[in-house]
């Protein structure tokens, strides 16, 4: 326990890595998105994150010092999977329109096909954890900068809100976890279909 005591009161934001050879930290992690997804960050407790991996509670703080850091670690997992795919998925094109469509189809890829990680960013809110918010919001926001970036470079009408555009459209893929099925429409289409919606409208606009 003396051990478990010191690491407590290391900074909430630095994972701790055991000195071991058997170190287990992706298989924490990967359990942890799991629980955070299916039962939400308040409803997930240690037990049910350690139990589904044979692994006694006090032994998490080879790892962490607290739920607050091991959530933290598995939300930059999951921005950290959604920036990768983004940004792969943009670097192909130099059209405006194509490398926003490119990004909302790996978005909405890697939010409903990949990964746990990616449905904890979308559902654990940083108010949800007010004492890692900040860190959440700024790990959040570094993401979406990519999308700040694309939709800037669109070619669209005079005093169209370029931020309300952006909330809007990331609000719209985002929401689709709580509809998505499978079916006829895979991610790939969906997305495409929202952009060409937007391109659609906001062209009418421009050329008006």
């Amino acid at each position: 326990m003396a051990r478990a005591s010191s690491l407590r009161r290391l900074p909430a934001t630095r994972p701790v890595r055991a000195a071991r050879s058997d170190n287990r930290l992706p298989e924490v992690l990967a359990q942890a998105a799991r629980a955070f997804r299916a039962k939400g960050y308040d409803a997930a407790s240690i037990r049910d994150i350690v139990g589904a991996i044979d692994m006694l509670p006090g032994s998490l703080y080879y790892h962490f010092p607290s739920k607050e850091a091991l959530l933290l670690a598995v939300y930059a997992e999951g921005v950290r999977r959604f920036s990768e795919a983004v940004s792969a998925a943009i670097a192909a094109s130099a059209a405006p329109w194509a490398r926003l469509e490119a990004a909302c189809i790996a978005h909405l890829e890697t939010l409903l096909q990949e990964s746990d990680f990616a449905q904890v960013v979308v559902r654990v809110r940083p108010s949800d954890v007010p004492a890692i918010a900040a860190q959440l919001v700024a790990l959040r926001d570094g993401y979406e900068a990519l999308f700040t970036r694309l939709v800037q470079a669109l070619p669209l009408a005079r005093g169209v809100d370029r931020r309300s555009l952006r909330l809007m459209l990331l609000g719209a893929l985002n929401w689709s976890q709580t509809w998505y099925r499978g079916g006829r429409d895979d991610p790939r289409s969906i997305a495409r279909q929202f952009v060409a919606l937007l391109r659609q409208q906001l062209d009418s606009e421009r050329r008006s």
